[in-house]
């Protein structure tokens, strides 16, 4: 059976916070087959950290679990699912208010859905209160210009 999908990687890891910056990393690495901006990187780094931070904070809160990332590569597009066996989500709609926090005492923003929203292209949140939560999100690339390419370059060497 053909696959629909360039390219696949899975990664499993333990919910500490530790980990939240090697998931950046090995996703930056994955989809840098696709050509991307250094923007479109930092999207996809920025929309991971919140959903990988999610995990850890509330969907294991203090106890220890596994975080579970997916990432496809279709075309000029990433896919990306980042899961936990945590205690779910009781009201999607709820959390995916801009500014709502389970968490204020740890001057959480409440923002984490918003920022992965903005960030990436799609983005959708399944979860069962007692069994864990899936979080799909998806950005295609733009196929660069020869301009884009020049100023880019340029930036890189600037730094």
């Amino acid at each position: 059976m053909k696959e629909d999908f360039d390219n696949e990687m899975k990664l499993e890891f333990i919910s500490k916070s530790s980990n939240e910056a090697f998931a950046r990393a090995a996703l930056a690495a994955f989809a840098a087959q696709l050509d991307p901006t250094i923007e479109e990187l930092s999207d996809i780094k920025t929309a991971v950290s919140e959903a990988v931070t999610n995990c850890i904070i509330h969907g294991y809160e203090n106890k220890q679990g596994i975080v579970k990332i997916m990432a496809r590569l279709k075309e000029d597009e990433i896919i990306i699912e980042i899961s936990d066996k945590g205690k779910g989500i009781e009201n999607i709609d709820m959390a995916k208010e801009p500014l709502y926090t389970t968490k204020p005492n740890l001057e959480r923003s409440g923002m984490g859905f918003t920022i992965m929203e903005s960030f990436m292209d799609t983005m959708e949140i399944e979860s069962i209160v007692g069994l864990g939560t899936k979080i799909t999100m998806s950005k295609k690339i733009k196929p660069k210009n020869q301009e884009e390419e020049d100023n880019e370059f340029q930036m890189i060497t600037k730094q």
